[in-house]
Formats: C-alpha cells, structure tokens, sequence
C-alpha cells in the first residue's frame, strides 16, 4: 500500500505517489474508463490526483469532474491538486493572440472558481501556481494565494516550475508557509539536485513533487543515448530488485533522494499504474542510485 505524509509541516496529506492527468484524453478516454482508473488508483493507496487549468486544451478537468461524479463519495477518498495561471490560445478563447501567464490574485481566483465547478467540489485540497508571471509582483501573487486560502477554497498553496529564488520571493509574503514546488524531475533531467532546488525544499521541511519522473516517455527511447545506457544499467540490477524495470527502478530513483519527492505518474493504462505503485516498495542501494546516475550522465561523479 502507498504511504501518505504531509507535503510540509502544515500542509495537505498526500500520498507518495500522485496519478497525474496532463495526458488523460489523449487515448480518447471516456469518463467511465477515467473513473476505473481513479477507482483503482484509490484500491493501491494513489489518492492524491493532480490536474490543471490548461491540460487538454481546458478540458480535463471538466473530464475529471464527469468521472467523479459517476462514484458518489469518491471525491471525499482523493486529494485533488490542480495549476492555474498558464494562458493560450484555443478554441474557447480565440481571440487570445499568444500564450501568457498570469499569477495576478483575481485571475487565480477566477481560475479557482471556474476548477471548483468543473471539478464539482467545493475546495482544492492543494492549488499551485503553474508558472512563475514575471510580469506579476509577489504581493499581488501572494494576495490572491492568501484570500483562496482564508475562504477555504483550497486547502494548501503551492508552485510548480519556480526556482528556489522565486520560490522564498513568493513565500516571504505568504501569511501560510507554500507547501511544495512541482519542478521537473527524472533521470534525464535532474537540475533539481544542483540548483538549489531540491536544497531550500529540504531547509524548509517541503516535500517536492516531481513532474514527467519517466522524461515523457524519453527513458524508453532507443536513440537516445543516455535511454540506452540506462536500459543496460536497469537489466544489471533488476534480480537484485526482484525483476524491478528500468520504469520502476526510475520511480524508485526519484523516491530515494533525501527532500522525499512526490512522482507525478502519467499513463492511462491501469497495469503501468500497478507497476508504478511496487515501484514505491523499491529502496535502493546507495551505489545503485550512483550507477543510475552514472548510466544516465555517461561519466562518473565528479
């Protein structure tokens, strides 16, 4: 069973593995197939479910809230997160010429309104800011995050993409501390652990969550040099992980590092799901994540 922790001392219980929704309807998914996925998510202990404004062109979420609402009461089992503040054009706003952010506190408070309808509930357990707006001051950010949060329509406050910089700017005006910084995380792509990322979540006691943990499918990717490498890596340590894949070895590299990240799993297929909750069972060895590391650099540590 997947374990659950706060994402920060005084921030929402999720659990350790979150199912993501960015690609739900590119199989053309129906909304009873969206549900048998939740529904399974929930039997292997995946409760917390992230979603966003912009995914699907605008249209998952309306999605999300039409699976939701075929299970009465599961909405109360689940931890629903989602992003606002990522702007471009598409067929319900035409007339937008380019893509923008916008992180000014009314738009994110008609951004959180319009998700609460489409998702059918009354809060957000967990509400992030997609993007940093570097048109948009702190405090004007900060104002909007702190009135959602005084009225009860999201229930913790966070950020996805900031760097550590962004991220203090944006908390030193928040009356509740933010909770977690979803960033870009996974083999291919650990600029987390060296710009400083990963170390201000570890000084303020925040659990990171970790977007695209499989590099959107690039991991598997036969041309990609450091995919290969790593191909090689996983088949000599999968005995000693019971025949763990270089999928789950990938999930169990991410869960290892000491600001404990959350992986964000993206699939639609209900066995890669299953898959990825044994994965959290995985502890690596020290020398292990090393040769992980190694394989997907192609040098040894410095």
């Amino acid at each position: 069973m997947i374990s659950r922790s706060r994402t920060s001392p005084s921030g929402p219980e999720l659990s350790s593995l979150v199912y993501g929704t960015w690609r739900m309807l590119d199989d053309g998914s129906s909304a009873q197939d969206i549900n048998r996925r939740l529904n399974r998510c929930v039997e292997l202990g995946i409760t917390s479910i992230d979603t966003a404004e912009i995914y699907g062109l605008y249209r998952v979420e309306a999605a999300l809230g039409e699976a939701l609402r075929l299970s009465p009461g599961l909405r109360d089992r689940l931890e629903i997160i989602s992003k606002a503040g990522i702007y471009i054009p598409n067929e319900k706003n035409p007339e937008r010429r380019v893509g923008y952010y916008d992180a000014t506190g009314p738009q994110l408070s008609r951004s959180v309104e319009q998700s609460l309808q489409l998702l059918g509930t009354d809060h957000l357990d967990l509400f992030l800011v997609h993007r940093p707006d570097w048109l948009t001051s702190v405090d004007d950010t900060a104002a909007g995050l702190n009135q959602l949060l005084r009225s009860g329509k999201i229930r913790g406050a966070g950020v996805s993409n900031y760097s550590a910089a962004q991220f203090e700017a944006l908390d030193s005006r928040m009356e509740h501390a933010l909770v977690t910084n979803q960033l870009e995380f996974h083999l291919l792509h650990m600029d987390p652990i060296t710009d400083g990322s990963f170390d201000l979540c570890q000084t303020r006691r925040v659990r990171p969550m970790a977007w695209s943990p499989l590099a959107g499918g690039r991991l598997f990717d036969g041309k990609n040099e450091a995919a290969v490498r790593l191909a090689r890596a996983a088949a000599s340590l999968s005995h000693k992980y019971n025949g763990a894949t270089l999928e789950q070895l990938a999930y169990a590299w991410i869960l290892a590092h000491p600001s404990r990240p959350i992986p964000v799993v993206g699939t639609n297929k209900i066995d890669r799901i299953e898959s990825a909750a044994a994965a959290a069972a995985i502890t690596l060895d020290r020398e292990d994540w090393y040769a992980l590391w190694v394989a997907a650099k192609g040098h040894n540590i410095p």
